[in-house]
């Protein structure tokens, strides 16, 4: 906050003012009186420009910034009362820059906004997790976690419980959108750009392996553009306690947790080499600068075709769906249905 420097008062002004003495010339009948005073004609001088101050310029810089999206799109969703997703842009700091990479302050910024999803099924449960993007609780998380749901809970990273409500899925890209009742105050995750991720960049996946709420790992980007088939049926995590560690998918080929059936659909995924394991399908996963960069979806095991997610477990070859999909996908979501 910018504050205004004190002047010291001049002579004229208040307990330092001086009195004025009045003097009267005497009146003589004879004197003409004198002309009175013209100034002399001056050619106008060009306009004084006004100088904008550092303030002015810098709220300047806010509504545009504002405007154009990027970093202060949380804050000015604060200024305009509409709840807007936070979409990282150059401007954005998440984690200050000399933390750049450093996963506790990744950790330490992200956690509040990644939630454990606990789905209610007809023939059994399901775990998961989600990603806030809205202070006032819409989550994305993956379509298989809450397929067919009957009920949805969330439990935040503080502690606090919500019942969730299922807005819509889009099983083509195996994304939902789901969104908290009676919920405030939240913090929403800095949505980043997929599109300018490298093989190599560190990145740092946050869910909610097994229950266990707010579990970080972290690792790297092992490739890109992976492509990974997905069955599109709804009944297909159905009866499964469990479910994620049991949705079916293929990669490279090979089907795994199962058979993926005849209905399937296949999208392209940032593999990563960071832990996931049964329950972080929905989490984030998040660059170096603390920007959501993918969705946790899938991962691949040794014993990912075990009767049991329990016997599953991660050996480093995990996959998300790219921010960039779930951002074009999220108003069709949010309208109840993907494409």
């Amino acid at each position: 906050m910018v504050t205004g420097e004190a002047f010291p008062m001049t002579e004229s002004q208040g307990m330092y003012e001086q009195p004025h003495h009045s003097y009267s010339a005497p009146v003589n009948p004879e004197w003409p009186p004198p002309p009175p005073y013209e100034p002399a004609a001056t050619a106008p001088g060009p306009k004084k420009k006004r100088t904008r101050g550092p303030v002015g310029l810098l709220a300047a810089v806010a509504i545009v910034a504002a405007a154009v999206g990027g970093g202060t799109a949380y804050a000015f969703q604060e200024l305009t009362g509409k709840d807007t997703v936070a979409t990282a842009g150059s401007s954005t700091t998440v984690v200050p820059s000399s933390k750049k990479g450093d996963v506790a302050a990744i950790a330490a910024a992200v956690t509040p906004s990644v939630v454990e999803i606990n789905a209610t099924l007809p023939g059994g449960s399901s775990t998961g997790s989600g990603v806030i993007i809205t202070s006032d609780g819409e989550i994305v998380t993956n379509n298989h976690v809450v397929s067919g749901a009957t009920s949805v809970k969330v439990r935040t990273s503080d502690g606090s419980s919500y019942a969730a409500e299922v807005v819509g899925t889009d099983s083509s890209k195996d994304l939902a959108l789901i969104k908290l009742r009676g919920a405030s105050g939240l913090k929403p995750a800095a949505l980043g750009d997929s599109g300018g991720v490298q093989v190599g960049d560190t990145v740092v996946a946050i869910g909610s392996p097994e229950g266990l709420t707010g579990t970080v790992t972290s690792g790297i980007v092992s490739a890109l553009d992976r492509d990974v088939t997905v069955s599109t049926d709804e009944s297909q995590g159905q009866g499964q306690d469990g479910g994620d560690g049991q949705w079916p998918f293929q990669f490279g080929g090979r089907e795994f947790n199962g058979d993926t059936g005849s209905s399937t659909t296949t999208y392209k995924a940032i593999q990563t080499d960071a832990s996931l394991n049964p329950g972080n399908s929905g989490g984030a996963l998040i660059d170096a600068s603390g920007h959501v960069i993918g969705i946790n979806s899938a991962m691949y095991s040794s014993a990912s075709q075990a009767s049991s997610s329990s016997d599953a477990g991660s050996i480093g070859l995990g996959f998300a769906i790219p921010i960039d999909t779930v951002k074009s996908d999220l108003a069709k979501l949010r309208a109840g249905s993907g494409s």
